[in-house]
């Protein structure tokens, strides 16, 4: 039987290669061993889905198993955003959940992911510990047929949205949004959040158009439901057929958020990271920590010194920011990606909450996208630019990758001084006030990132060569 790894955040793999029913059991029934190890088991488990080909019937297999181990299962009645999984383990107070989904990645993949009794991602101490516990046998996996399962109502299916929205009513005023008089066109990247906002600001004087709203796992008109261009190219430019006032975007499971302007210029994620910090910090005048991965915005660094809170900087991934976010009682904690979670929340990526308190910016402060951006970079005293490649790049090349990076001790790239060399996860060139470079292997797939954030727009291009040319990829 092939390894089970976890990445990034949880395992993702090619479905019918390595993602098959069996390894799904498999995994399942380490979780299982982990939940009992840990006297968990006995509050239950939440068990979830996207809209991915077959996850419905992973999500089953999944229940099957435990069930098997004699843990009781709510199995969601439909498709659910990650979201809404996270927060209806704390709704339930079960000891944990499982989330059939593969995030972002190609529509020929799969994924599993686990989250603890706060809803958040599992530490990687507990994830080493779930891989350990994973059985080398299907014989050695417990399992209950699901209609067996469902009879002894070891496994029922139930809603989990009424809860969630009674939540989120609390931290949003969904009334206000409602009657805001707003043109929103959805881009849900024929996910989970379809469907949704409708649903949360429908019934009052906003027009809300919806894209790529239907199932259809291939994912017509994009690579990957990963709320970056050119996946959102077709959205973007809609919005300006539209006339809307905001593009709101989530990724394939609505843990990631993206905006759009008026315009159809897309906010790239760590400008969005600045202006819901800007929102929560100035506008609802609320104050806490922030804590950040290493690849995302240095802007957060400034706005912390200008409020006076701290900010945290993690290794990408929210195995590492949940248990910081709980640990320090933050704020917000967020990543490169384009997922925040939120005090008062849950300990969780939410691109559903995330888009409504965007547009709670714009409705209390009265400024379209494009304007929030200008009054962002004004409160900062200067502006930000960001970029990413993305290269494909086998894992049998990393050592030798990570051996030249490893050598490699720059003291300028693109004619700028490096300052400070960081290795938390990947290699960060610091760059002085000029911004940073990041090189970093990816998590979740063959992929190798590279990142820059600068204040000055005509390096963006020069810097991101020089790390393709440390890299090894020019």
């Amino acid at each position: 039987m092939s390894d089970i790894k976890f990445g990034t955040d949880g395992w993702r793999a090619r479905i019918a290669e390595d993602y098959t029913f069996a390894n799904v059991r498999r995994i399942t029934q380490g979780f299982a061993e982990y939940l009992k190890n840990h006297n968990l088991a006995d509050k239950g488990v939440i068990i979830g889905y996207d809209c991915r080909y077959g996850s419905e019937y992973f999500a089953e297999a999944a229940a099957e198993v435990m069930a098997g181990n004699d843990i009781a299962v709510w199995l969601t009645a439909q498709n659910s955003p990650t979201p809404v999984i996270s927060y209806s383990v704390l709704e339930r107070e079960a000891g944990g959940a499982v989330n059939i989904t593969a995030s972002h990645n190609p529509p020929t993949d799969n994924g599993f992911k686990v989250r603890d009794p706060n809803g958040g991602a599992i530490a990687p101490e507990g994830l080493e510990e779930i891989e350990a516990a994973i059985p080398d046998s299907v014989s050695d996996i417990m399992r209950m047929p699901i209609k067996e399962a469902e009879e002894k109502t070891l496994v029922r299916r139930w809603d989990p949205n009424p809860a969630y929205i009674a939540h989120i009513s609390k931290l949003v005023d969904l009334e206000r949004l409602r009657h805001a008089g707003l043109k929103i066109l959805v881009e849900p990247m024929w996910g989970n959040a379809a469907g949704w906002f409708p649903k949360l600001l429908g019934g009052g004087n906003n027009t809300i158009w919806e894209i790529h709203a239907d199932r259809n796992p291939l994912f017509p008109e994009m690579k990957r439901p990963e709320p970056i261009s050119p996946n959102i190219d077709v959205a973007l430019q809609r919005t300006v057929e539209l006339g809307a006032d905001v593009l709101l975007i989530n990724d394939g499971d609505a843990d990631r958020m993206g905006i759009g302007d008026e315009k159809g210029v897309y906010i790239d994620q760590l400008r969005a990271y600045a202006l819901l910090v800007y929102y929560l910090l100035e506008v609802r005048g609320e104050r806490g920590p922030i804590i950040k991965t290493i690849s995302t915005t240095s802007m957060l660094n400034r706005l912390g010194k200008m409020y006076n809170v701290e900010v945290y900087e993690t290794g990408v991934g929210f195995k590492y920011v949940a248990p910081k976010f709980l640990e320090t009682d933050a704020l917000i904690g967020g990543e490169e990606s384009g997922g925040y979670a939120f005090r008062g929340h849950v300990a969780e990526r939410d691109g559903i909450l995330g888009n409504l308190y965007f547009l709670d910016l714009m409705v209390r402060t009265g400024e379209k996208p494009s304007e929030l951006v200008k009054t962002l970079f004004t409160k900062l005293g200067q502006s930000y630019y960001y970029d990413r490649v993305d290269t494909r790049f086998p894992s049998a090349k990393r050592p030798e990758a990570k051996s030249r990076l490893d050598a490699a001790k720059p003291e300028h790239i693109a004619g700028q001084p490096v300052t400070n060399i960081v290795t938390l996860d990947g290699y960060k060139y610091e760059l002085g006030d000029k911004g940073f470079l990041l090189i970093r292997f990816s998590g979740t797939e063959p992929i190798i990132r590279v990142y820059c954030e600068l204040t000055n727009k005509a390096l963006v291009e020069p810097v991101l060569q020089a790390g393709l040319e440390l890299a090894g990829l020019a």
